[in-house]
């Protein structure tokens, strides 16, 4: 599966031959079998594309979104890929394809499609900061949550010349303490306790576009699982201001407030999303919201200092989880009362549940344990020795991972390896090689998150301001991306890929950036099919970026020789096409991967919104070059980067050699 392992996967489809793929490719427009399906094939151009190569059948479409029948520039679209099997028409489930937009190939490039297709292929899986496509639809973002009122926004496929994966920046109106992304990773809500709000970031600029009031002291952060409402648990010193404000996230407004007790809150939610159950610690309670009739059910004692509360789908119970009394209150979720108790040991705290609600583990700090609950028979079947202080806590498939402030080392808990009677297997590597504590204060969100692909996990290290990713099976983290410039806390991945909807259905909704026609690269990694397939998108009068001035390389030639002068020339022009001539703070900025250091070349106007700027090419391979201005403003800058190939001299050589005795 190609999404498997990404920074990993990357690599090694890279170093494949790409004449030793053998793929064979044909495109079928949408089908020819009457004449009525051909007429619409014309009157609509985004009809259905379809290619049938090697036993598979992958059809392609890009729909709008809303009532328009037409893809254009700044809008929505569903780009989806239907996959099945040629002869039986079977879905083929969990392929992980991957998939590419990027500007049509024009002139000699587009006479051979499938040669320049996988060509293009193998470029986009490089993931180098100066040959990325225009879309990218198996991307993934790291997004960091910063002790400072703001969040960072890394690519972890991109670490190129000393340009760092740091993507952007968000400033916040205050300092984050816990955050939630909605189910689609569209949007993510984060509390900020100082200002009284939750502020709501747009995942897909990667910017805040607003701010809910969310009562007094806002702390934690969770969405109920339809996605229709958002829980904010309410810190205040006051008891009648202490509790939890429900926003409806639709309208973005708070809906109602609910005062439930004094102290810290913890919320967890039942499966259908009916009720909301939220813990009081300085109250020693739980309350039982009902969300679809907006009214506190009932207040249930659970103890002297509850902590925690976790929800169980397999036993439709409650777990609450007290620090000072040592015990986990087991609450039916329908009749809302307590049907059992489970003893266990004073500093009971962080709980969470498998994905398949069958084991519950608790984190007991004092001890340095893991308690695990089997929720089938509410009985604890195990106490496992982990990192020093535990007190963060995610899953993943296979593994439960555990951070211990106190220690650098991250525990992971084998699911499969528990069960009643049973000798867990307890492995760990570490991240880092300071301990979270000597970082000094710390939020509410979790410094662990799982990647995308389900066997990996990214984890914070606020000590030494760095975020590891580690895949299962390996002995340490496979790579580590640094927060230049701000202090990490936590982590989250905003997920940008192709989801299967269905049985071998696999969509994205993206926003379409540019208005043309566009190559919609297919990638399947068993059988290996590469495929171009084609859409339009039509130009938007009002689109912002037409408000912004664009750049036109004019790269002659494309190849250069190790050595010999080059001087790149590009053209300015206004949104509306008009050259800008003038600009005086304009620099070009160009490296050779992977190389770190960075070169800066002197930009000469030479007329008609034409710029040039001698560049000094000694060394061969592919070198990258950004052109920006301060004053034409960050939109100008983000995605100027253009590519040159520059061979060594010796091919020059040869070339002359050649050359010469042909002529003899």
């Amino acid at each position: 599966m190609i999404k498997k392992n990404r920074p990993l996967y990357l690599g090694l489809l890279t170093g494949m031959t790409l004449m030793g793929l053998g793929v064979a490719y044909e495109s079928l427009w949408c089908d020819p079998r009457s004449e009525l399906a051909e007429a619409e094939a014309k009157a609509d151009s985004q009809a259905l594309h379809r290619l049938s190569r090697d036993g598979v059948t992958v059809e392609f479409e890009a729909r709008p979104l809303g009532s328009g029948g037409v893809l254009t520039e700044g809008a929505f679209a569903n780009v989806r890929f239907k996959i099945t099997d040629q002869n039986s028409g079977q879905p083929l489930s969990g392929v992980s394809p991957g998939a590419w937009l990027d500007p049509a190939l024009t002139g000699e490039a587009a006479k051979d499609r499938s040669k320049s297709c996988k060509a293009r292929v193998a470029l986009f899986l490089k993931s180098s900061i100066g040959a990325r496509p225009l879309l990218d639809l198996n991307s993934y973002f790291l997004l960091v949550l910063n002790k400072d009122a703001s969040l960072t926004v890394i690519d972890p496929s991109v670490s190129v010349g000393g340009v760092t994966s740091t993507l952007a920046r968000i400033e916040l109106p205050g300092q984050p303490m816990d955050w939630t992304p909605s189910g689609d990773d569209k949007q993510v809500f984060v509390s900020i306790p100082e200002r009284g709000e939750v502020a709501l970031i747009d995942t897909e600029t990667f910017q805040r576009i607003g701010s809910i009031p969310a009562g007094k002291q806002p702390l934690r952060v969770a969405l109920q699982p339809d996605q229709r409402l958002l829980w904010v648990g309410n810190n205040a010193s006051d008891p009648a201001q202490s509790g939890v404000t429900v926003i409806d996230v639709p309208s973005r407004k708070a809906m109602k407030f609910f005062a439930t007790g004094a102290g810290h809150h913890e919320i967890a939610f039942s499966a259908d999303s009916r009720y909301a159950f939220v813990s009081n610690r300085d109250s020693g309670t739980l309350s039982v919201i009902d969300a679809s009739d907006m009214r506190l059910v009932k207040t249930v004692k659970v103890g002297s200092h509850p902590l925690s509360v976790a929800y169980s789908a397999l036993s439709q119970a409650v777990y609450v989880a007290d620090g000072r009394d040592g015990t986990i209150s087991v609450i039916d979720a329908r009749s809302h009362t307590q049907r059992h108790l489970i003893q266990g040991e004073q500093g009971l705290g962080p709980m969470r549940f498998s994905r398949d609600g069958r084991f519950g583990i608790v984190l007991n700090t004092l001890e340095n344990q893991a308690l695990v609950i089997d929720a089938s028979t509410d009985r604890l079947i195990h106490s496992l020795p982990v990192a020093a202080e535990p007190y963060q806590l995610t899953f993943t498939q296979a593994y439960a991972y555990v951070r211990g402030l106190a220690s650098s080392k991250v525990s992971m808990i084998n699911l499969s390896s528990l069960g009643e009677g049973r000798q867990p297997i307890v492995q760990g590597f570490e991240a880092g090689a300071s301990a979270p504590r000597q970082a000094g204060d710390l939020p509410l969100a979790q410094g662990l998150t799982v990647a995308r692909d389900e066997n990996s996990v990214f984890v914070v290290n606020p000590a030494d301001n760095t975020t590891y990713f580690y895949a299962e099976g390996m002995n340490a983290p496979m790579s580590g991306y640094p927060n230049r410039g701000h202090n990490a806390r936590a982590a989250l991945v905003i997920d940008r890929s192709l989801r299967e909807v269905a049985p071998g259905v696999y969509s994205s909704t993206v926003k379409l950036p540019a208005a043309g026609t566009f190559d919609v690269a297919f990638l399947l990694n068993q059988p290996q099919i590469i495929h171009c397939f084609s859409t339009e998108v039509a130009a938007s009068p009002t689109a912002p970026h037409r408000q912004t001035p664009q750049i036109q390389f004019m790269l002659e030639p494309a190849v250069v020789v190790q050595g010999n002068p080059f001087t790149a020339r590009f053209r300015i022009v206004e949104g509306n096409g008009a050259p800008r001539n003038g600009i005086k703070d304009l620099s070009v900025r160009y490296f050779l991967a992977p190389s770190s250091r960075a070169r800066n070349s002197q930009v000469t106007e030479v007329g008609d919104g034409v710029y040039e700027a001698p560049l000094e090419l000694a060394e061969s391979g592919a070198w990258y070059l950004h052109v920006q201005a301060p004053s034409l403003g960050d939109a100008f800058a983000e995605k100027n980067y253009a590519s040159l190939r520059v061979l060594p001299a010796e091919a020059q050589q040869a070339s002359d050699t050649g050359s010469t005795r042909s002529s003899r």
